[in-house]
């Protein structure tokens, strides 16, 4: 019987090892076509030799566009993919691959970035407009329009202000409590603190941009001479911050429609690692190292900003004063 036995695990363990070679290297495969997949640049429909008379300015040309009037040579019956895609063209979404954008963003952000930046902006959502109308749905999801139909502004808002009363009455602790002057700078504090917040939630787009022009200059200090687009300009690597922040921005609407975790969009920042590595060409622990040194030389510049222009206030109303 045990003769019959070990012939079998061994004929089990040799089917089991064969499935699992064959299934990596079918994976295997699949990760090598998709990896030369997004280092393919876009490509653009061939195009036609047929000959055609425009249906709009009777033109008569040869390929797929008519080059007096631009209409399509292939016109066909209204569909809802038609009129979908006519509803979007009002919004300015019809046109310029707005989801090809969006999916190239997703899976091959550096890449689809480093094309735009050689010059194929024709196949791409321009990064301004496309930033400022994910702007728009990130608020719209934010202030209600989620799964549990709840204004996440509020609420951070809430949470934000309860721990800096909790913070300064800690802070407080150790002398009197009921010192005027203490309480004072607390709630001038918390005012100012309340103010500033509901500042940058009204007016997301410019904090965004002012943040992305504090942090794009260090960052490119460490990324304008990589070894993928040597002679990166300050422009074009803004342009870039821009379209890596739409990429955030994706996973961001998508992660508050479900009302996940706050902690999660912080988590999301982590992702820019993959659209610079993938511009530049630098390695993980490079890219990683360069990104948090730019970041504490912003963090570092901004507090420095700040108690240069909190000096000066102090210094000009001493000098009123007196």
């Amino acid at each position: 019987m045990s003769g019959l036995i070990y012939p079998a695990i061994h004929l089990c363990n040799s089917i089991i090892s064969f499935t699992f070679a064959s299934m990596f290297e079918e994976w295997k495969e699949k990760y090598h076509r998709f990896r030369e997949w997004q280092k393919k640049p876009y490509q653009v429909k061939p195009q036609s030799h047929e000959e055609h008379d425009c249906t709009t300015c009777g033109t008569h040309y040869e390929g797929n566009y008519c080059p007096r009037c631009g209409q399509s040579s292939i016109i066909g019956r209204y569909s809802f993919k038609k009129a979908f895609l006519l509803f979007l063209d009002v919004w300015g979404l019809g046109n310029r691959g707005m989801f090809r954008s969006i999916r190239d963003l997703i899976l091959r952000p550096g890449y689809m970035i480093r094309d735009y930046l050689q010059g194929m902006q024709m196949a791409y959502f321009p990064p301004f407009k496309m930033f400022f109308l994910l702007l728009a749905l990130s608020l719209l999801v934010d202030t209600g329009l989620n799964i549990k139909l709840e204004n996440r502004i509020e609420i951070a808002q809430e949470r934000y202000i309860d721990g800096l009363n909790n913070t300064l009455s800690k802070a407080a602790k150790p002398s009197d409590s009921k010192d005027k002057e203490v309480e004072k700078f607390n709630q001038d504090t918390i005012d100012l603190s309340n103010a500033a917040y509901e500042w940058t939630t009204k007016h997301m787009g410019i904090a965004t941009m002012v943040m992305l022009l504090l942090f794009s200059a260090p960052m490119y200090l460490f990324f304008r001479k990589s070894p993928a687009y040597p002679g990166l300009k300050y422009s074009e690597f803004f342009v870039a911050m821009v379209y890596i922040t739409n990429m955030v921005s994706i996973y961001s609407i998508v992660s508050n429609f479900l009302c996940l975790h706050q902690l999660i969009d912080l988590c999301l920042y982590i992702l820019t690692i993959i659209p610079l590595m993938q511009l530049t060409g630098y390695g993980f622990w490079r890219t990683t190292f360069k990104i948090v040194t730019a970041f504490v030389l912003s963090i570092v510049a901004f507090m420095t900003a700040v108690f240069m222009i909190a000096f000066i206030v102090d210094v000009a109303r001493e000098v009123l004063a007196s």
